[in-house]
Formats: structure tokens, sequence, C-alpha cells
């Protein structure tokens, strides 16, 4: 018996229509997708097939939707590999995830285990013994007509066939001339896309510009916080600026009259520094020119005058005369 297959064995390798009709032919069933036997009670109907009688099939639920009800029927078919001595690794938390690949490997190990019983031969009635199952009633009734529909659709292809050759050819017509109709209005569809990628694109040009510009105001901003130079006036005028609702260009004006306004205040001292300046540098010219004067009119006297200038000092005040 075939309990453990290498990852590169030729069961590994057979497609999932092949195991599909493989299930639904053993079991009488109609499944499409492999993953729907993701519930365990599929795998354990097909261990019943391969040893009849060795799956306790009233444990089984059919209508199991949560992993809960999953699990229960797993462990169930661990049972049945112990009581077989089958040391193949069940990956429940896989399985019961539906995942379509981790299902496929499991049921191509089960196809490769079940063909090795027996060389795959089956004398066994699924639809009797899903019976006892919780839910197996209800399967064989959608298989059951599933089968019927299939028969019955296959029986009047033949008759429909000359009359499908016929709704072909005049549906080939149709299309051409709905083709013809419609290819003006695939022109203008390219016309309308082009339209639509170059408003995308200006778009996204004035979207990158907007916030290039706003992230230079908001580096202005945050400079203006300065505390070294939040106080200035200059800087209270750029925040009314930034700050301005109005567009009427009013905040421009009040700016400009801030910084007027604190220019005349920084001159005011200095023009009152120069007026002093000036009247010192006069009166020191003054005092200069009176000074030559007077050196002037002396260098012209006389030796007897200049004596009699002296004269007229007063004595007392001398200090070389005795009083």
């Amino acid at each position: 018996m075939a309990t453990n297959i290498g990852i590169m064995d030729s069961a590994y390798f057979v497609g999932r229509s092949e195991i599909l009709s493989w299930i639904n032919s053993t079991l009488q069933l109609n499944l499409s997708k492999v993953e729907e036997a993701c519930s365990g009670a599929v795998h354990c109907q097909l261990m019943d097939a391969a040893h009849p009688g060795t799956v306790p099939m009233h444990k089984v639920n059919f209508d199991a939707k949560n992993e809960y009800d999953m699990i229960q029927n797993y462990k169930v078919l661990q049972d049945v590999f112990n009581k077989l001595k089958i040391t193949k690794c069940i990956e429940v938390n896989k399985l019961v995830k539906g995942r379509p690949l981790d299902n496929l490997e499991f049921m191509q190990w089960m196809k490769r285990y079940c063909d090795s019983v027996n060389s795959g031969a089956y004398n066994y009635n699924p639809l009797e013994r899903r019976e006892v199952s919780k839910g197996g009633r209800e399967v064989g009734k959608k298989s059951a007509q599933s089968h019927s529909s299939t028969k019955n659709s296959s029986a009047p292809k033949s008759h429909s066939s000359h009359t499908a050759r016929r709704n072909d050819v005049s549906s080939t017509n149709n299309t051409n001339q709905a083709a013809k109709a419609v290819r003006p209005s695939s022109a203008s569809n390219t016309a309308y896309e082009k339209q639509i990628t170059e408003l995308k694109l200006s778009v996204d040009n004035l979207e990158k510009e907007r916030d290039f510009y706003f992230g230079k105001l908001r580096d202005i901003e945050i400079l203006c916080q300065t505390p070294e130079i939040e106080h200035l006036t200059v800087v209270a005028a750029i925040q009314n600026i930034l700050y301005s609702v109005n567009d009427d260009g009013t905040a421009m004006a009040e700016a400009q009259a801030m910084i007027s306004g604190n220019r005349e205040g920084l001159l005011s001292p200095i023009a009152e520094i120069s007026e002093e300046k000036i009247s010192s540098e006069n009166q020191k010219r003054k005092s200069i020119v009176n000074l030559d004067f007077d050196a002037a009119g002396i260098a012209n006297l006389s030796p007897r005058q200049r004596l009699s200038d002296i004269s007229n000092v007063h004595c007392s005040e001398s200090p070389l005369m005795p009083h």
C-alpha cells in the first residue's frame, strides 16, 4: 500500500480534472472544484469505499460549514488512519482553510492510495452509505439531479445542431454590422481618453506646483516664529501678509505702512544727533576765528602800546607785586 509517497512521485502530477472526475464517479457527486472537499467528509467516504465498513459514516458530517465541524470529520479520518496503520500526516489547519493547492495535494495522495487498494476496483454504493451521515441525503439528491440534467441536456444536442449552425451564421452577420456601426464610436472614445489623460497630467502638475509653493510659505512662517526676530516690524509685516484673508491688496499696503513708519522712527534720533554735531562744529569754528583775530591784532600793535596794555593790569591781582 502506498502510505508514504514522495513529493516527486507521479501521483502528484495528476491534474485537477482527473481528480474531480475520479471523485464524482466514485462517490456519485458533482464537485466542480477540489477545494469543495475541504470539509473532510469526502475523504472519509473515499476511505470507506477503499475499506468498506471501516469508517463510521454516522459520525461524518457532509453539511459541515465551520472549522469546528470540519475538524470533527478529520478526527474520524485520523482514527481510520490509525486503525489501518497509515502514517500519512493530515495538515488539518491548511485543509480547512480551503486552499486549492493543499487540498489538491492531499487528494492526489488519496487517489494514489485508493488505487493501490484492490487495484482501484470498487463494488460500492455511495448513496446508500451516505444516507446515515448528517447531510448525506441532501448531497445525494443534488448529485442525482445533476446527473439526470446532464443526461437530458446531452440528448437534444444532435437534434439542435442544424438550427445552431443557422443561428451562428445569422449572428455572425449581425455582429459584422454592429462592428461597422461601432467603429466611429471607438475613434471618439480614443479621443476622449486622450483628453482625459492630458487633463490628468495637467492636474498632477498643478498639484505639484501647489505643494512646492505651500512648502515655501511654510518655511517662511517657521522662520518668522524664531524668537530672535519675531519682535521685528518686518517680521510682523510678513506675518500680516501671510495670515491675510482678503485678496484686495490691503494686506500689502498695511505691511508697507508698517515698514515705512518704523523707518521714520529709526531716522529721527539720527537727525537730532547730526544737528547737534553741526552746531558744535560751528561754535568751534567761531572760537578759532576769534583767536586768530586776537593774535593778528596783537601782532599789529607797537611796543609802547603793548607796554601800556600791560601796565593797565591791576597791581592787586599781580602775583609779583607786594601788597
